[in-house]
């Protein structure tokens, strides 16, 4: 069966098209993404979240979409329009509560810089050097405990490299993958450390 796509297929077409898993799954996948990737905007725009949060909320919005198609949990008594933004809207609203809890708090870090301690120079650039080195340690540490394909995606970030050259490096399809992918590594790493 080979699917030569207009602008976008009809929700039945993509539904059809996910629930048969061949080679060309993937391009219905793709699709679903891009036809309904305004909520991203909407997300941004009615729950104040950032962009990249959106971004990574709304890719796993199409995940979860995708699975639950494959599953028959997705009964049609809805259109999937409709399904998809329960789904993302629910997901920001958890998003929302997650950053306004006090856990969010943890994360916010003391630099060495702000700690002022009364010692001579001399001292204090070598307790900030262990300071550093031992930071540093911690950070290669918890990268070690996200996967190899995140601490690639991390390094690669933190050398200066755009998504899109991420993406050509590690074989993602788009530089939107490869973005939505370095979120959800960060957020890994964050809640590793």
């Amino acid at each position: 069966m080979l699917y030569f796509f207009k602008k976008f297929l009809a929700d039945t077409e993509l539904i059809a098209g996910i629930k048969h898993t061949n080679t060309y799954s993937r391009r219905f996948e793709t699709q679903l993404f891009e036809k309904y990737q305004f909520h991203i905007k909407e997300g941004v725009r009615k729950h104040r979240l950032s962009e990249d949060e959106c971004v990574s909320i709304y890719s796993d919005t199409i995940i979860a979409i995708i699975e639950n198609i494959r599953k028959d949990k997705f009964e049609g008594r809805s259109e999937l329009k409709t399904y998809i933004y329960q789904v993302f809207n629910n997901k920001c609203v958890d998003q929302i509560r997650k950053n306004t809890t006090n856990k969010a708090s943890v994360y916010d870090a003391i630099s060495y810089e702000d700690i002022e301690i009364p010692l001579p120079d001399d001292s204090k650039t070598i307790i900030q050097k262990l300071l550093i080195n031992s930071e540093l340690e911690k950070l290669y540490q918890k990268l070690n405990s996200i996967g190899e394909k995140c601490k690639q995606i991390i390094l690669l970030w933190g050398e200066g490299y755009s998504d899109e050259e991420i993406a050509q490096q590690l074989n993602y399809h788009t530089a939107a993958v490869s973005k939505t992918s370095r979120l959800r590594c960060l957020e890994k790493l964050k809640e590793n450390y």
